[in-house]
């Protein structure tokens, strides 16, 4: 196991950094945002605590809350008008600073494409770059469900992302940056995993991360001592 001087030096010399973006690169969970959205917020944050549990599967979470909200494309385009996610502080400049290293930053989500991708934008992350769920709509708009062959529907897809990353750009250090224990599942594969805790501690990822921080400063503070 890596010390967290080693595990300094490996984020200072990342080829990637990936990063969660529910509760991590935004304060909010998206889809417990798009159910209070749909008048569904209580029943699926429920169902949220249940998942959390480790009782389901993720996939099989996900289908249920969907069900639940059964959110239509017009409910989705307003959520991101009217509800925009709230950047946390920091990330903006993080992402910024990392890219000025010439160092590519990822998004993977088990939130949906369509919300992660607007996020993307404030931070200036190529859509290429996102891994999230895609939300399937009929031709009139109505809910058709979500595409379930994509690795961010399942449990452990995360790190399936991140192989493939490392397959594909022949990356030789991966940081993955989150407030889960899907975040932390993910390393291995990544060679780095940082806890974040700024947003909400989650305390099984606060107990067993090597690296836990709660503000993106401290990770600035890493790059700028290089």
């Amino acid at each position: 196991m890596a010390s967290l001087l080693e595990l300094k030096e490996i984020f200072r010399n990342a080829d990637a950094v990936c990063f969660d973006v529910d509760s991590t690169v935004i304060r909010e969970e998206g889809i417990d945002e798009l159910a209070k959205f749909c008048g569904v917020g209580d029943a699926v944050a429920e169902m949220t605590r249940r998942a959390m549990g480790g009782s389901v599967t993720f996939k099989a979470a996900l289908t249920a809350r969907l069900g639940l909200i059964r959110p239509s494309w017009e409910q989705v385009q307003k959520l991101i008008s009217e509800h925009p996610p709230q950047l946390t502080p920091g990330i903006r400049e993080l992402v910024s600073r990392l890219h000025q290293r010439g160092i590519p930053v990822f998004l993977i989500s088990g939130g949906f494409q369509s919300i992660v991708e607007h996020v993307a934008l404030q931070v200036n992350i190529p859509a290429a770059n996102v891994f999230a769920n895609r939300l399937k709509f009929y031709f009139n708009g109505e809910y058709a469900g979500f595409d379930e062959t994509r690795p961010t529907a399942e449990s452990g897809g995360k790190g399936k992302v991140i192989s493939h990353l490392k397959e594909q750009f022949h990356f030789k250090k991966v940081v993955m940056i989150g407030d889960g224990a899907t975040d932390m599942e993910a390393c291995p594969p990544a060679d780095c995993f940082i806890g974040f805790g700024g947003n909400v501690i989650r305390k099984q990822v606060k107990e067993k991360a090597k690296w836990y921080i709660t503000h993106f400063d401290e990770l600035l503070k890493e790059l700028e001592e290089r």
